[in-house]
């Protein structure tokens, strides 16, 4: 795995160039020069040094003067109307402060770099096609990700970069080539993004539309009519987890939005949630969230539905994380939709939890106890490792598929609720040898008439041949209880009813 590389080109010395003479002698002379981030130029203040691992207030250097904001104003390009400006084929950004008259009071100026090797930790997904978009905290490093992407794209699809106050491709007619042969088409105001997205699209043609910090209800719907139209959509919003975005109303449909619905007493049960519950409205525009923790660490959320529909559900899916190393290689940690995979690849060596859906909780339980298999009743979606339903309740609009859908929980599906122990028994590799057989029907009996007796109702068994039917029967009799065949075969078998029936 490739390394982050040292800045390709990072035009300092033209950013230095642009301060009062002072501060640009300090800078020059100061051996942290390398990792300077922002410098903070606020009237009446003394100037404000920010480097990667520490703050210097510059005493003295004296108080900033409007005149040294004059001087620096005068030496960058105009400023748009969100009060941001560059210096020329460059990456640098200087954002001001401006009083009731405008008149500029401070000025923050951050250095801007293009680094190479930023996406090494997630290429894979970002060439995959699918569309990605990145959450974090400002400065921490989205824009560099999202123009190096733009470069790695670049090299094989037609990509075309939204670029809004010169955020990715620098000040200046000419893109800065940390971009690479991506095309760059500026936006003349932050409230122009939408429409430059959507007019990206209709009139260049592009496979690929990069953008940044999207932020508004009109940029949300911009990013979803771009992803339905069959492009690549990689873009950055503002957020440090995926549960913010899905709480920020603005921005909660680029991962399907939330609505409140009101469902059955039974979809309640399966789900163990009140009646009330919130759900995601419609399919997300991005199929990953990129959640940048550093620049070193991300979590994947991939599928974003899935996880969505987790945290909704409060049955949160762990992300996949990925760490990137000092000697470059990266650390994978799966998520638990991973996990999950695996962990049922195990499954018949250890305990099941499974979810009955349209079938008895007795018969289920009537069928574990006759196999004596490590299996367990889950009582809510929550818990379970599998759901068990008829195959007449299935089918790609149903119930049960709804509920299920996002979620990685299989389903199996039998044909009639006597099927159960077939089912176990195919599920743990048992054998089926007579003598097996006959202890199995002896002790599905057994605990069929303890049920019939305790709760007072009747009692279904699994589906057997006639001598095994005849065993239980004698069973069932030598209870106190009467019971009868029911069915043709192969699923003839028995039922048992309380005293008194």
């Amino acid at each position: 795995m490739t390394s982050i590389s040292e800045p390709q080109v990072d035009d300092l010395d033209l950013l230095l160039d642009i301060f009062p003479q002072r501060l640009s002698s300090y800078l020059n002379a100061s051996p942290q020069l390398a990792h300077l981030i922002e410098i903070v130029m606020d009237l009446g203040r003394p100037a404000e040094v920010r480097f990667s691992n520490m703050v210097h207030r510059l005493k003295d250097l004296g108080t900033i003067t409007a005149e040294d904001l004059v001087h620096t104003v005068n030496k960058i390009g105009d400023m748009n109307t969100d009060n941001r400006a560059g210096i020329e084929r460059t990456l640098h950004r200087i954002s001001a402060i401006k009083n009731r008259k405008g008149l500029v009071i401070g000025l923050t100026c951050r250095v801007g770099r293009a680094v190479e090797g930023t996406v090494e930790i997630i290429r894979d997904i970002i060439e995959s096609g699918q569309n990605c978009l990145f959450l974090g905290p400002p400065g921490i490093g989205k824009t560099t990700i999202l123009r190096e992407t733009a470069r790695i794209l670049a090299e094989h699809k037609r990509v075309v970069v939204v670029d809004t106050s010169n955020e990715i491709a620098g000040d200046g007619d000419i893109a800065h080539p940390g971009i690479g042969d991506a095309r760059r088409m500026q936006v003349p105001s932050p409230d122009r993004q939408h429409a430059v997205m959507i007019e990206a699209v209709e009139n260049h043609m592009p496979e690929v539309i990069v953008v940044d910090e999207i932020g508004t209800e009109q940029e949300t719907k911009a990013a979803r009519t771009i992803a339905e139209r069959g492009v690549q959509l990689v873009a950055t919003a503002h957020g440090h987890d995926l549960g913010n975005l899905i709480k920020n109303p603005a921005l909660s449909n680029l991962v399907g939005g939330v609505q409140t619905v009101i469902i059955g007493d039974e979809e309640a049960k399966f789900r163990g949630s009140s009646k009330s519950v919130l759900e995601r409205k419609s399919l997300p525009t991005f199929d990953v969230v990129i959640e940048i923790k550093s620049r070193d660490v991300f979590a994947i959320h991939n599928p974003v539905a899935a996880h969505v529909d987790g945290i909704l559900r409060n049955d949160r899916l762990e992300p996949e994380m990925r760490t990137r190393q000092e000697d470059g290689d990266v650390e994978i940690q799966q998520g638990n939709v991973g996990e999950a995979l695996d962990e049922r690849e195990q499954m018949s060596a250890e305990t099941i939890r499974i979810f009955p859906f349209g079938i008895s909780v007795t018969v289920l339980a009537s069928a574990i106890h006759a196999l004596d298999v490590p299996a367990l009743i889950a009582r809510d979606i929550g818990s379970a490792d599998m759901v068990l339903s008829l195959k007449s309740k299935s089918g790609h609009k149903s119930k049960v598929s709804q509920i299920l859908q996002g979620r990685n929980i299989p389903l199996h599906l039998i044909s009639s609720p006597s099927d159960c122990v077939t089912f176990l028994r195919h599920e743990f590799n048992l054998s089926q040898s007579d003598e097996e057989l006959e202890q199995e029907a002896k002790r599905e009996a057994v605990h069929a008439c303890k049920l019939a007796i305790d709760e007072s109702r009747i009692v279904e068994l699994s589906p057997r041949d006639r001598d095994l039917r005849r065993l239980q029967h004698r069973i069932s009799f030598d209870s106190g209880l009467n019971s009868m065949s029911v069915g043709e075969d192969p699923t003839r078998r028995i039922r048992i009813y309380p005293r008194g029936e």
